[in-house]
């Protein structure tokens, strides 16, 4: 892309390149039409008659050659050290022998200049795994959270004035455990629905995880997106009782979506969601 002040866009170069090679002006005639100088006009002229009007835009100014760049050798064991010992430039340039600077240009050009961006396990770098445009696939899943009694839990004003406030709560919700001696403030079932692409995130809390709220959140959440100019394609669930059932088949069948189910005990292949609900709620166990 032209800077602010260049004197000629991809769009002038080329009428000045036809008037010189199609129209036969001369060079010198063409420049002070556009205002430029002469060796400019012969240079676009030139590259008009090499590539056509698909040689107006700019080059790359990169070098063909660099022989001050950092050596392979010493490149391969800066990444190496980063990915053996996780250590920073500062450390890494004290062992290898060059500049901080040198070590950090390395470790930005390789993509690991972040700890955050490589696998712990492989060493490797991150790739973000990603469909290739809204609507592509959803990520389904849910999420329990205990509820917070009315006016705090144990965890913030002591297990006194917690309990006291589990109880209040309890009663006036009705609820408590099977064998009804402890009340219980009941938890809430977060059902969340993930766009791959773009990350965007819909749920709706709930107070159970049946069939039918799964499909009704399903619903919901699709029309949502539709309300916002994306068509959902196929929707990504763990092996839940409730996506396993034929009310969410139809349902999937009805809206025109295809429904694929994860591995069984590959928590990581529906992990968006859940993560993506943690960060929004944090972690709290419900008291």
């Amino acid at each position: 892309m032209s800077h602010a002040n260049a004197a000629l866009t991809p769009r002038a170069r080329l009428r000045l390149a036809r008037l010189v090679v199609d129209q036969g002006w001369p060079v010198a005639r063409a420049a002070e039409r556009y205002d430029v100088s002469w060796p400019a006009a012969r240079r676009w002229a030139d590259r008009y008659r090499q590539f056509g009007p698909e040689g107006m835009g700019d080059a790359s100014s990169r070098p063909r050659h660099s022989p001050n760049r950092t050596p392979q050798p010493v490149v391969r064991k800066i990444v190496h050290v980063r990915w053996k010992r996780r250590l920073g430039p500062v450390q890494i340039a004290e062992q290898v022998g060059v500049a901080p600077s040198t070590v950090h240009k390395v470790l930005a050009r390789c993509g690991i200049s972040r700890l955050s961006r490589i696998d712990r396990v492989t060493g490797e770098p991150i790739c973000r795994y990603e469909h290739g445009h809204p609507g592509s696939l959803l990520h389904v899943d849910v999420k329990k959270l205990g509820n917070v009694p009315d006016g705090g839990g144990w965890r913030y004003l002591g297990r006194a004035q917690g309990l006291q406030n589990r109880k209040l709560t309890a009663h006036r919700t009705g609820q408590r455990n099977q064998t009804y001696r402890h009340p219980l403030t009941g938890t809430a079932f977060i059902h969340t629905v993930l766009d791959d692409h773009s990350r965007v995130a819909y749920a709706e809390i709930h107070e159970d995880e049946t069939k039918q709220t799964a499909a009704a959140v399903l619903r919901n959440a699709v029309a949502w997106f539709a309300a916002r100019g994306v068509t959902i394609e196929r929707v990504l669930s763990d092996n839940g009782s409730c996506y396993r059932s034929h009310l969410w088949r139809d349902t999937c069948a009805e809206l025109g979506i295809t429904p694929k189910r994860t591995r069984p005990y590959r928590p990581p292949l529906t992990g968006q969601s859940r993560a993506m609900v943690s960060g929004l709620t944090g972690r709290g166990s419900g008291s």
